[in-house]
């Protein structure tokens, strides 16, 4: 956005850097009022130029960067959100560019006072639209400009931080809706699981939350093998037990039982396809 030294306007000489009268030397109203004048002489030129020419884009830089010091003042107002200020100017000078496409000299107003709503405005939006974490209501989000204002204005006045009461008797409002939009200006910000928590000295949030135990589709596996196994005769339960929970192979269940191991083998596969037969009828 910086405009090249070599298209950039001539400056009258009272500008140059190094005179004794640079607008660093200047009082801030002087530089203001500077910078207004310079302001209405560029858009007197570029009210003559054809746009998309070299000679209207080098004018239309040069006003962009003789009002960047209203895009900051404008910023300045919104460092309480713990955004990066270089982000909000970035946005606000995007309304700045709007604002010096929209305005007419001829119309009698001050540049500053019309482009001022449009660079708030940006600002605004991009804290609306893109900033918070958590989507809050547009109608909470006014209301919560306001408590903010108000809290200002109290705190300012008492010397101390207001309570909700002293904030919804000034609004009008009711307390509930203070600690609503209280809370609703929390949601610019999440904070991270793996965050320490403050003063406490305990780990972070995350640590200290429960885990999935790998364990538990085997509870649910043992629940339903249990309830199927109760369904077949006794023989068949025993065998099973010795087979899948003492480990014995079917030729020591056979001479456990007394049984030969064909029988022994004969008998599992029964109770295996009584105990599928079982499993897609409760499914």
């Amino acid at each position: 956005m910086n405009v090249p030294a070599s298209t950039a306007p001539q400056v009258p000489p009272q500008h140059e850097a190094g005179g004794a009268d640079t607008p660093r030397a200047r009082p801030q109203s002087t530089r203001g009022a500077d910078t207004r004048a310079l302001t209405q002489v560029l858009f007197g030129q570029l009210k003559n130029l054809e746009p998309g020419t070299t000679e209207h884009h080098r004018v239309r830089g040069a006003l962009i960067e003789a009002n960047l010091p209203l895009v900051r003042y404008a910023a300045a107002r919104f460092r309480s959100r713990n955004e990066p200020m270089e982000d909000v100017v970035q946005v606000g000078t995007i309304g700045l560019i709007n604002a010096i496409d929209r305005f007419d000299p001829d119309r009698g107003v001050q540049f500053p006072t019309f482009a001022m709503p449009t660079v708030v405005g940006e600002i605004k939006r991009y804290f609306r639209d893109n900033v918070r974490t958590v989507h809050v209501p547009r109608r909470l989000h006014e209301l919560w400009v306001q408590v903010n204002g108000a809290t200002e204005d109290l705190t300012t006045a008492h010397g101390r931080s207001p309570t909700t009461a002293e904030i919804a008797e000034r609004l009008r409002i009711g307390e509930d809706e203070v600690l609503a939009c209280i809370e609703a200006g929390r949601s610019y910000h999440a904070t991270s699981l793996e965050a320490a928590q403050e003063g406490d000295g305990l780990p972070g949030l995350l640590d200290r939350l429960g885990y999935e135990d790998p364990a538990l589709a085997g509870v649910e596996h043992r629940d339903l093998v249990r309830h199927l196994l109760v369904q077949l005769p006794e023989r068949e339960q025993r065998i099973l037990m010795l087979r899948y929970y003492s480990n014995l192979t079917q030729s020591q269940i056979s001479q456990e039982l007394g049984v030969s191991q064909m029988h022994v083998s004969r008998l599992l596969a029964r109770s295996f396809a009584r105990l599928r037969s079982a499993n897609r009828i409760e499914a």
